[in-house]
């Protein structure tokens, strides 16, 4: 008897490269990876999308739709090549009006997508309509998603079979065309029992015919026996990464899933050892330059209690290491228990889990709800589309009030279309006052990158690669701009990666050197003078107020961006500017003098 033919799709580059790099991986480096992979017998790769896309343009000076293109180019014309996409963002830091929604489709089937995996955070089947019907109408196939999860232990009111069989109804009710249907477990959470049950409740609605996945991480340690609870219950298709990008925070190892399947009625593809191990041979030949975070290569018992996904934990713990405050991972885990429950139970994915990471980091750092993240805000205010269960009252007027903004049941897509900075219009005229071409994917770029993909096609954008396996992990990443004082005078410096020279001129606006030095006692700055500090490390992002303003108590001084997100850095009374003590693009250290006010 044949044994059943299991597609197996090869995430090394796409979720692979997010686990464990934050995506940062240049194409020149793995490109002979993939013609290993090519040469081993796979056919099915994911290729782009998700956070893979803004990484190139953000830290690596690539354009997404060069690699891809040069992905195609390897592979050849018959390889499935899948991209990840979050519904109504797509490949987008926000919601995405309609028109960039197509477009979105129309270029990546022009740069070699066969496949589009598109899934939602929320389960709202309302945001996977549209992309899934501009999915289908650029000629790309529509794999429509399921996102699954465990609730951290206590918890209760969705994610479970009957909460899927739901969805999955809504799904097939809403009339979507789609190929096949994933169930997506981004933190690797799910129990291989409901795993079972979730997968068997599937085939049993959906019949034989339908193509049926799995997509889960090793990040809680589970990941190899929900592969096969879902094979025994009747999957099609499973994910797996080759080493070293295997395991912890990414999927399951190619060779370790052969190993489980030996003397079972599975062909994971027709793919040999010895094959695979050549492969895997020439991947790691590829990547001994870089930096491997060793959480990436761990299993987290803590996992299960957050939940974080693989794809953006060493992502996030990368940047606490960058800005110094790596020590406070543990209590960000155990603190998004409480942030996952009064949020509304929305499945731990992009964006989801980054919403609930930074809301998390903001409860540790400042507080328990004494700052309100803004894409978490907005989540339970109904901006993104509808939670799974309703959120926490209190937070829900909590959010409006820091916000200002009302709670909505509106369709986010309605919200997009009305906004003129999410049009194709709006960001042609900004890149023609650029001086920059106007084609479509320059568009899409700008729309999808802000002010960075203005600053890549600009030749502005920074290389952030972390390579050199010999340095301290702590160190490794000092690329930045910086603000010192060396004779009492001040100077603003940029590191840059590699052996670019350091960059050091007389810093901008700066503030007199008796100003910018050590945070001064209150003697010093005079009677009744006020330091208002940063409780957190960061960047400054924007000085909203100058020396001599009047500011009212609570008024916003000026930004910091720490982990993605915006902290306000508030008058804490009523009273004039005295000092400012950074500049825009500083790094700032915990409790460091930011300004101060009398």
């Amino acid at each position: 008897m044949a044994k059943k033919y299991i597609d197996v799709m090869d995430t090394t580059f796409r979720d692979g490269f997010q686990s464990v790099f934050g995506g940062r991986v240049l194409m020149d480096d793995f490109f002979p990876a993939v013609e290993a992979a090519k040469e081993a017998g796979i056919t099915h790769f994911e290729f782009g999308g998700g956070a893979r896309f803004q990484s190139l343009f953000f830290y690596l000076q690539e354009n997404a739709f060069e690699m891809m293109d040069g992905f195609r180019e390897i592979v050849g014309p018959d390889a499935n090549l899948q991209v990840l996409s979050r519904g109504i963002n797509t490949v987008m830091l926000d919601t995405g009006s309609r028109e960039m929604i197509e477009l979105f489709a129309k270029l990546f089937a022009k740069h070699g997508t066969t496949t589009v995996r598109n899934f939602d955070a929320l389960n709202d089947v309302n945001n996977l309509m549209y992309s899934g019907e501009m999915i289908k109408k650029h000629g790309m196939n529509h794999e429509v998603v399921v996102t699954i999860m465990d609730l951290p232990p206590g918890c209760k009111g969705a994610h479970d079979v009957a909460f899927y069989e739901k969805t999955l109804r809504n799904i097939l009710d809403s009339g979507i065309e789609f190929d096949s249907v994933c169930f997506k477990d981004a933190s690797g959470t799910a129990n291989p029992h409901k795993v079972y049950e979730t997968i068997a409740m599937a085939r049993k609605l959906l019949g034989e015919s339908v193509h049926l996945r799995l997509h889960t991480h090793e990040t809680a340690g589970v990941s190899v026996a929900s592969y096969l609870a879902a094979l025994e219950a009747g999957a099609n298709g499973i994910d797996m990464a080759a080493s070293p990008v295997s395991g912890g925070t990414s999927q399951p190892d190619i060779l370790t899933m052969l190993h489980a399947t030996k003397g079972t009625n599975y062909n994971l593809g027709d793919l040999q050892l010895d094959k695979i191990l050549k492969y895997e041979e020439r991947l790691k030949e590829c990547l001994a330059d870089y930096m491997i975070p060793p959480e990436a290569t761990q299993v987290s018992p803590l996992i299960p209690f957050s939940p974080m996904p693989g794809g953006a934990l060493t992502a996030n713990t990368q940047m606490m290491r960058d800005n110094g405050d790596l020590d406070k991972f543990d209590d960000v885990i155990k603190a998004m228990k409480e942030v996952v429950e009064r949020g509304g139970y929305g499945t731990s994915v992009t964006p989801v889990s980054q919403f609930y990471w930074q809301q998390a980091y903001a409860n540790v750092m400042f507080g328990p709800w004494k700052q309100i993240a803004p894409g978490y805000g907005r989540m339970v205010l109904g901006y993104f589309g509808k939670t799974p269960v309703e959120p926490d009252p209190e937070i829900v007027k909590l959010a409006s009030e820091k916000l200002k903004l009302e709670p909505t049941t509106e369709n986010p897509l309605d919200i997009a279309d009305r906004d003129e900075t999410k049009s194709i219009a709006h960001w042609k005229k900004v890149l023609e006052e650029e001086g920059l071409e106007t084609s479509e994917e320059n568009i899409f770029i700008a729309a999808s990158c802000d002010k960075k993909g203005i600053a890549f096609l600009k030749g502005e954008s920074p290389l952030m690669v972390r390579k050199g396996k010999e340095k301290d992990c702590g160190e490794e990443n000092m690329a930045g701009n910086y603000t010192v004082v060396v004779d009492g005078k001040q100077y603003s410096v940029q590191v840059v990666e590699g052996s670019g020279d350091v960059q050091i001129t007389p810093a901008a606006n700066a503030a007199p050197a008796a100003e910018a030095a050590a945070a001064p006692a209150p003697a010093a700055g005079g009677a009744g003078s006020i330091e208002i500090h940063s409780q957190t490390p960061g960047n400054v992002w924007k000085i909203l107020k100058n020396p001599g303003d009047k500011i009212e108590e609570g008024e916003v001084i000026m930004i910091l961006e720490a982990m993605k997100m915006e902290i306000d850095i508030a008058a804490p009374q009523a009273g004039t500017i005295k000092t400012i003590n950074v500049n825009v693009n500083d790094s700032v250290a915990d409790g460091q003098l930011l300004a101060t006010m009398e």
